[in-house]
């Protein structure tokens, strides 16, 4: 995997830390930063104009993980930055950096995720599109 230098910025989401996002321990669920994630990859991926595919050509994560540096609380809103590095044929990885809107030196947390290019039909990684390598290219060299 790529070095944290070599990601680059791709996307920038925030969003509310809700009242039901936190547990009995008075902060926010470690299972909720992954939505978090993934409503940044989402928005990231539809902004690109390229959703996920539930019956067609699309991205899946393959592999996730999330570091969790300091605890979130309610009320209070993040900002979700989406990062990208290496790419291959058919997959890419993302680097996630969560942090509080009000606190904005402060990461955290941070995470990544695998995604690869899939045809759903068939259940097989295919060739990342065009558009996509030539987006990741264009970031690659800027």
């Amino acid at each position: 995997m790529s070095a944290v230098s070599d990601y680059a910025l791709v996307h920038s989401v925030r969003m509310p830390l809700r009242w039901g996002d936190m547990d009995a321990m008075g902060h926010v669920n470690n299972t909720v930063y992954f939505r978090y994630l993934e409503q940044a990859r989402i928005e990231w991926f539809e902004a690109m104009g390229c959703p996920p595919a539930f019956s067609g050509i699309g991205p899946v994560i393959i592999s996730a993980h999330c570091t969790f540096l300091k605890q979130l609380r309610y009320p209070g809103d993040i900002t979700v930055n989406t990062l990208v590095g290496d790419f291959g044929r058919s997959s890419f990885h993302t680097r996630h950096e969560i942090r509080r809107v009000d606190d904005p030196t402060t990461l955290m947390a941070e995470g990544g995720s695998k995604v690869v290019w899939v045809d759903q039909r068939i259940e097989k990684s295919v060739p990342l599109p065009d558009e996509m390598r030539a987006l990741l290219v264009q970031l690659r060299i800027s």
